[in-house]
């Protein structure tokens, strides 16, 4: 069998044109499928940093996630694996550990014969000189010509136009030499399941489909149409896709940053690299907003090389936050080759700050994702997230059986890291009612369901916003969901996070209680006790002034007299339990957790500070009345003063006496910031008292 490189070469001389295609036209076709060979070839190179990274990882046993695929498919390749699928695959084309009748909507099974065609085709083409390619050929042959026989299908719509033909569609192009008519024919067929239509990133992964069909088919025309559909969503303003903010809206308002907006960022990192050197090329237009969809996008979200789990939506898949955090890191690479100086500098630093080892980051500061209800803090040494949901943005959604106990994920979750590690896959162990920073009900019921819900959560209120003066911020919300009523408010700065919490209610005979931290136990949980630490081991409930608790370098301070629960425990869990996709198996891990109980049927309050890197002395010596002064916490009004600043949350129109001297009124509700003396540095106003129950 000759090889494909001198297959590719008489293709891209001696093919005829088809009609209406000029030698020109066919020149540019030829060219991005000698992108896309490389493109192929690059993604196994051990000298890519990601790959470096990647290479140290076990790999994942049960994928749906296009994007954490798209990335396992830069592992190494095996060579036992490589000769397993050989020596495996039956007469008919089929392998034997593949369930082609399966009826999930999410991993469905049948599409591993697709992705092994694609890796079993990137190794014939990186390797041409390898004993093992004329049985790896044969095996692509066989398996392909089964694919075309059975026609296997989902009952999700995705799979069939848009996740199988994306792994069958580069190998197509490279085998295109070695097809037969009637195997371009199939492949062609299994291409042709995707069409020019749909919205955001959808739209783009069928585009893409339909460029690979166009260049199968040596049509210039509908390859044209393809690349004009795919650059058609690098816009802002639309309601989905890339925000005014630079966060990423699919299925509705809903940030879909971890999600469908990776994968966008991913496919137009890579059509930027593709289309280099062609007509195609992105404009200098549309990469500038690629390249700020990252700088002020996911730059904010992604620490030390984790992504903050605010920003992966429904897909709580294990080990998603480091495996999305490379995804950044590749769609960095690939983005640097079209960058600007500004650019570059961004990206650089991007990859330093999360990708090699460091104590500090370059990158800080304070953003609200204000069409998106999600606020990010960074400091040199921790950061913080906190996402909310409003009548004009979901919170989270269930699609495809992910996400199945995330009802309460966007009513105020907030997350505190310092390594990046502190929550990996622990979702398995939590209780799924004491998410970090929320108020919920305090009951062993099972948490809502989609049955009761819905698909999308949404919070009864617009009241959901934020500022900052650059290096620091407020953020607030009010709660007015599932009959719970509570006002919330963030305080961030380089120090500490200052939580308060007022109006507390529910109708139900249920109790409440608000949630200070639960993750996974990474030492001792201690409290300070006569001016020494002392460790806490099951669960103890606590009744004191001034208590303060320590765990993995943060220590947890409420001032006012307030009963707080805190406990270490073993847990086991099962990830199928809230992401259909996985096969149910019990896993084994330990948590530590802090919340507040609230009385029934009455109307509570809090407030807390968090101190995200000291250390147990520093924790012990902290004294809360130099550092702040809470001026009020109730239904109307949240304000404080940190270090000379105050930080206002005014539910409605007040009066507040920040100093016995000054006197502020607030006319228009919302959120402020302001100096000691002179104005308003920092607000986010809402003019509309209905707003404001």
């Amino acid at each position: 069998m000759r090889t494909f490189i001198t297959l590719i070469l008489s293709i891209i001389l001696f093919t005829t044109p088809a009609a209406g295609n000029t030698v020109d036209s066919i020149r540019e076709l030829r060219q991005i499928v000698a992108n896309y060979r490389q493109a192929l070839i690059d993604s196994k190179s051990p000298d890519d940093p990601i790959n470096r990274i990647l290479s140290t990882i076990t790999p994942e046993t049960e994928l749906s996630d296009q994007v954490v695929v798209e990335l396992h498919q830069r592992y190494p390749f095996d060579r036992q694996l490589i000769s397993a699928y050989i020596d495996s695959i039956r007469n008919d084309g089929s392998w034997p550990d593949i369930n082609y009748n399966d009826s999930k909507r999410s991993g469905w099974d049948a599409k591993k014969h697709a992705d092994r065609i694609l890796e079993l085709t990137k190794f014939s083409i990186s390797n041409p000189s390898d004993p093992l390619r004329q049985a790896v050929d044969s095996t692509i042959l066989k398996g392909i010509r089964y694919w075309f026989a059975t026609k296997p299908l989902s009952k999700n719509w995705w799979y069939n136009e848009i996740g199988v033909p994306k792994s069958f569609g580069p190998a197509f192009l490279m085998l295109r030499p070695i097809m037969t008519d009637d195997d371009l024919k199939g492949a062609i067929e299994v291409m042709d399941k995707a069409k020019l239509f749909r919205t955001g990133q959808n739209k783009v992964w069928l585009a893409g489909n339909v460029m690979i069909k166009a260049l199968l088919s040596d049509d210039y025309t509908l390859a044209k149409q393809a690349r004009d559909s795919i650059v058609s969503e690098i816009t802002t303003g639309q309601p989905e896709g890339i925000q005014a903010d630079w966060s990423f809206h699919q299925h509705g308002p809903q940030q879909q940053f971890g999600n469908y907006g990776l994968a966008f960022l991913n496919e137009m990192a890579f059509y930027s690299r593709l289309f280099a050197g062609t007509s195609f090329a992105l404009s200098p237009t549309h990469q500038s907003i690629i390249n700020k969809l990252f700088s002020e996008g996911y730059r904010w979200i992604v620490w030390r090389g984790f992504m903050d789990i605010n920003a992966l939506d429904r897909q709580l898949f294990h080990n998603a936050q480091i495996h999305k955090g490379l995804a950044v890191g590749n769609d960095a690479n690939m983005l640097r080759a079209a960058a600007s100086p500004d650019d570059l500098t961004a990206l650089d630093n991007f990859l330093t700050d999360n990708f090699l080892p460091s104590s500090t980051t370059s990158f800080t500061g304070h953003k609200h994702f204000w069409e998106s209800d999600q606020t990010i803090h960074r400091t040199p040494r921790w950061m913080a997230s906190v996402k909310m949901a409003s009548r004009r943005v979901l919170g989270t959604e269930l699609v495809n059986e992910d996400n199945l106990k995330g009802f309460y994920m966007a009513d105020g979750a907030t997350y505190v890291y310092r390594r990046g590690d502190e929550y990996l896959n622990v979702f398995p162990f939590w209780d799924w009612r004491k998410i970090p920073g929320i108020t919920s009900y305090h009951t062993d019921l099972p948490v809502p369901t989609p049955a009761t819900y819905g698909a999308h959560v949404r919070n009864n209120t617009d009241f959901v916003c934020g500022t900052t003066d650059g290096s620091t911020g407020i953020t607030a919300m009010i709660l007015d969901r599932d009959r719970l009523h509570a006002r919330k408010s963030w305080i961030f700065t380089d120090k500490m996070i200052l939580c308060l919490g007022a109006g507390i209610t529910s109708d139900s005979t249920l109790s409440l209680a608000t949630t200070i931290e639960q993750k996974l136990r990474h030492g001792n949980l201690s409290i300070l006790l006569d001016g020494a630490w002392h460790d806490i081991d099951g669960q103890k409930e606590f009744t004191a002034t001034g208590m303060r608790f320590y765990h993995d370098s943060i220590c947890y301070i409420l001032p006012p007299a307030t009963t707080c629960v805190a406990m270490t425990a073993k847990r086991t869990g099962r990830w199928s339990d809230f992401m259909g996709s996985y096969t149910p198996a019990e896993v084994h891990g330990e948590v530590m957790q802090l919340y507040i109980p609230h009385p029934q049927r009455s109307t509570s309050s809090y407030q807390y500070i968090i101190l995200p890197d000291v250390s147990p002395d520093q924790a012990a010596a902290f004294n809360t009345d130099r550092a702040l002064r809470i001026i009020r916490n109730d239904e109307t009004v949240q304000a404080a003063e940190i270090d000379g600043t105050f930080y206002i949350t005014a539910y409605s129109p007040a009066r507040i006496d920040l100093t016995d001297t000054r006197r502020l009124n607030i006319t228009t509700p919302g959120v402020y910031i302001l100096p000691s003396e002179g104005d308003i540095l920092s607000g986010h106003q809402f003019a509309r008292p209905a707003d404001n129950p």
